[in-house]
């Protein structure tokens, strides 16, 4: 297997704003963010915003988070559980989301997820050249697992990788899936930016507070309806599916994290919050054996989509205990 090590001698091509300033973050005094300058495309510079404690770096152990579609970072929470583990916790808003989307943008769009590696490496290398990490984890949520999935295949300095609940195909009935595969290439090709679909608004209703649910975030970055799925950016998406299809060689552990049960996407039903009503659990079964051969799986009774956002407490502990526990059967929680 051919891999391209990010963590090298030359560091990747990005600069900051102002060499490399923390600035407060939104999310209050304890979080400072830095943005990171990646390039441009038709609508101008490219940006993507990098998320830490404002206290810096404190252990050896380092751990990135990547969201996924219609999302940015504001999981406090799985951020402490992990500095109780021993790990410093980055997470990385990708270009034109949340932190990093700009009014002239079209919000989460891209034609390639190979683009994210700009980014991605622009943080690893912060992560550990600048600020002294010598064990690098990634998280990746949904389209975040699908494009660390893939990162990973080709990056083999990453020490090890946690998938919580990663797309790895489309939530379609076969023959949706069978046509999107087949008209949905010219289209983008000819109208890239054309809308093609969006995401249902329950879930996202039934995880705000403001709807009855328990997290609080900004519904600008985060919206309940989402954002329009564009034809370009979904065969971007599908390339990545057929390369889970075709098979991985990632030659570190992975942790692959999922709900028990699936439940309706399309319609308000009372287990949005304890089944995936997203993705099927199924497929991110099936993706998890193709991605390499250190693979382990583990699933939550009573998962909602993002685990780390289950409705009960005891889905979210059981999320984290798997976690931890394969930390420790791995040896990054040795000293």
């Amino acid at each position: 297997m051919s891999t391209t090590p990010s963590a090298s001698p030359r560091a990747p091509e990005f600069h900051d704003d102002n060499s490399g300033v923390w600035r407060r973050d939104v999310l209050g005094d304890s979080w400072v963010a830095r943005t990171l300058h990646v390039g441009c495309d038709e609508e101008g510079a490219v940006n993507a915003t990098l998320v830490r404690r404002t206290a810096g770096p404190r252990h050896r152990r380092a751990v990135l988070a990547i969201h996924g579609f219609v999302d940015y970072f504001f999981q406090e929470h799985q951020a402490e559980f992990f500095e109780s583990l021993g790990f410093d916790f980055y997470a990385i808003d990708l270009r034109k989301y949340g932190r990093s989307l700009r009014p002239e943008q079209t919000p989460n769009y891209v034609t390639e997820l190979a683009d994210y590696r700009r980014e991605l490496e622009a943080a690893q290398h912060i992560i550990r050249e600048e600020e002294g990490h010598d064990l690098f984890v990634v998280l990746g949520h949904s389209t975040g697992g699908l494009i660390a999935s893939l990162w990973a295949n080709v990056n083999d300095s990453i020490d090890g990788v946690i998938l919580n609940s990663p797309w790895f195909d489309l939530n379609k009935p076969q023959i949706v899936t069978w046509f999107v595969d087949l008209v949905m290439p010219l289209v983008a090709r000819c109208h890239p930016r054309r809308p093609v679909g969006a995401l249902a608004p329950h879930y996202g209703r039934a995880l705000h507070r403001d709807s009855g649910g328990q997290w609080d975030y900004d519904l600008t970055w985060k919206p309940h309806d989402g954002f329009p799925v564009r034809a370009a950016w979904l065969m971007a998406i599908r390339r990545g599916h057929h390369a889970i299809r075709r098979g991985l060689h990632l030659p570190m552990p992975v942790l692959v994290l999922s709900s028990t049960r699936s439940g309706s996407a399309t319609r308000f039903h009372e287990e949005l919050l304890t089944t995936d009503s997203v993705l099927r659990v199924e497929h991110i079964l099936d993706g998890a054996e193709r991605l390499g051969r250190d693979v382990t799986v583990a699933q939550v009774d009573e998962g909602a989509h993002d685990l780390s956002l289950s409705q009960s407490e005891k889905a979210r502990q059981a999320y984290y205990d798997h976690i931890a526990a394969w930390l420790t059967d791995r040896g990054f929680l040795a000293d």
